[in-house]
């Protein structure tokens, strides 16, 4: 089935599914590609932009998509989207699906209006961990359980709908982890101008895993520095100490985590990168005012 055999489908592009069906795909559009939808869309719809540039407008809001960005629109509200006026082409992923409650807290602080969502610009860092996630999400769509699951897609799969359950909560496992990257990554502020591409890269490491066991000497490595140098630029550059900006991304995904999961505070500790339960909630304390179960009760 392709996406002009679906239903709801707008002219000329991307479908509008039921809202209990999770399709993806990965479209190249030339200029003239457009989809108008009066009423708008019955499911919430994530592009991901890896060239060209995208214009999408829902309601009273317009925006570009350029590489790097996640955009998503909320269902309900008039929309259109096509190729941007003046851009050679646009390369996108994208997903229909009925979006998770918890996701609303990560996407919330990049409202636009209307149902519009604008999250970005995400570090470069992290935009192949972003593509791979879609990838993975092409493939496990078309997954019947009746098999071992797909460890790959072939080159001209473009559009897959995942129709069993297995396959619509592994595809939707793989767009929650694209919403909480790109939400969690892109409020790390852009480096200015002429920071050195050895800081900005061990920046991109702690805000893509910051519950790894990073240290001075581990992000050092990665960045081809000695541990002492490395954390004399870094701290010139950044503005505080590896370990300072490493703690300070832990406490905001652990904030994140608070508010949309139901993991435990010990689990939100551990997979913040926190060794000890008991020094999370200290400095989580010292860093919001506030215990994380408290946290947790007023964000949900």
């Amino acid at each position: 089935m392709n996406a002009d055999q679906l239903p709801g489908t707008a002219v000329g592009g991307v479908p509008s599914p039921p809202p209990g069906l999770v399709v993806v795909g990965h479209f190249d559009q030339c200029p003239g590609y457009g989809v108008e939808r009066p009423r708008g869309s019955d499911s919430w719809l994530f592009t991901w932009t890896t060239g060209g540039q995208g214009a999408l407008r829902q309601g009273r809001v317009e925006t570009r998509a350029d590489p790097g960005q996640l955009v998503a629109l909320a269902p309900g509200v008039r929309q259109s989207y096509g190729v941007a006026p003046g851009a050679r082409n646009w390369r996108f992923w994208w997903a229909h699906c009925r979006a998770r409650p918890g996701w609303s807290s990560w996407l919330r602080p990049y409202g636009a209006g209307d149902g519009v969502y604008v999250v970005g610009p995400v570090p470069a860092g992290l935009h192949g961990r972003v593509e791979s996630a879609y990838r993975r999400m092409l493939a496990d769509a078309r997954w019947t359980g009746a098999e071992a699951p797909p460890v790959s897609i072939p080159a001209d799969d473009r559009v897959a709908v995942a129709h069993g359950t297995a396959a619509r909560e592994l595809a939707l496992c793989a767009l929650e982890e694209v919403v909480l990257l790109t939400a969690a990554a892109a409020r790390i502020p852009a480096p200015p101008p002429g920071a050195d591409a050895r800081v900005r890269r061990a920046q991109e490491l702690i805000a893509a895993d910051p519950g790894a066991p990073h240290t001075v000497r581990s992000l050092a490595a990665a960045v081809a520095l000695s541990p002492s140098r490395f954390a004399h630029l870094f701290t010139e550059q950044a503005g505080r100490s590896p370990m300072r900006e490493l703690r300070e991304a832990r406490l905001l995904h652990a904030a994140r985590l608070l508010e949309s999961t139901d993991l435990s505070v010990e689990r939100v500790a551990a997979a913040s990168g926190f060794a000890s339960p008991f020094h999370f909630n200290r400095v989580f304390h010292e860093r919001h005012g506030t215990p994380p179960g408290a946290y947790r009760a007023r964000h949900r």
